[in-house]
């Protein structure tokens, strides 16, 4: 049985802005979006990261009771692509890790928030969630102890890594000719995907 969140009117506001991020994050993957647009994303997330922090230090992490299960979703979405802000993501990491321990989040966000702290600090990633589009396709970033990676998925509830790599391969396909790079050839940090799982 599902209950009501105690605060309906956050939850639309997570709603809303991850809702609308997602659809941005489409386009852009796509190639769709012209440079503006592009630079407009950058602005969204930051408005997104600013109204997640209010609403962090105003109720600690929004989770299930909160604001709902669709809106604890929606929390973690926009933590996960709050890369501007490495302070705040991290510390929304620690909140979150607090939220699974309670019942109020599922562990596999906390997962994909731990492995994106990691590689925007430069480190290896542990659970295998973060991809990004080069030009062979779709490929893992920086992993500790690949041998034992499903082991580690499977401890957080995610499904083996193949699986995962081939829906994510198949969903953001496109010709090598329209990749997005940044100056140095590596994509830019808007072709950083998460896996679907």
């Amino acid at each position: 049985m599902t209950t009501q969140p105690q605060r309906p009117d956050l939850a639309r506001e997570l709603l809303s802005r991850a809702q609308r991020a997602t659809t941005h994050r489409s386009k852009l993957l796509r190639g769709l979006l012209s440079r503006s647009e592009i630079d407009m994303g950058c602005h969204i997330d930051h408005a997104d990261a600013q109204v997640l922090r209010r609403i962090v230090a105003e109720h600690g992490w929004p989770g299930r009771s909160l604001v709902g299960e669709e809106g604890a979703e929606a929390a973690w979405q926009l933590a996960l692509h709050a890369d501007h802000l490495p302070d705040f993501q991290r510390a929304a990491l620690r909140m979150l890790a607090n939220a699974v321990e309670r019942g109020e989040a599922p562990i596999r966000q906390w997962a994909h928030l731990r492995d994106r702290c990691a590689i925007n600090a430069g480190q290896p990633q542990i659970y295998g969630t973060q991809h990004r589009r080069g030009l062979p396709g779709v490929e893992m970033l920086p992993t500790q102890d690949p041998e034992n990676l499903d082991a580690r998925r499977a401890s957080v509830g995610l499904p083996p890594h193949a699986a995962v790599h081939e829906a994510l391969r198949q969903r953001h396909h496109r010709e090598p000719k329209t990749e997005q790079s940044g100056r140095d050839g590596e994509p830019t940090r808007a072709a950083l995907l998460r896996s679907a799982a």
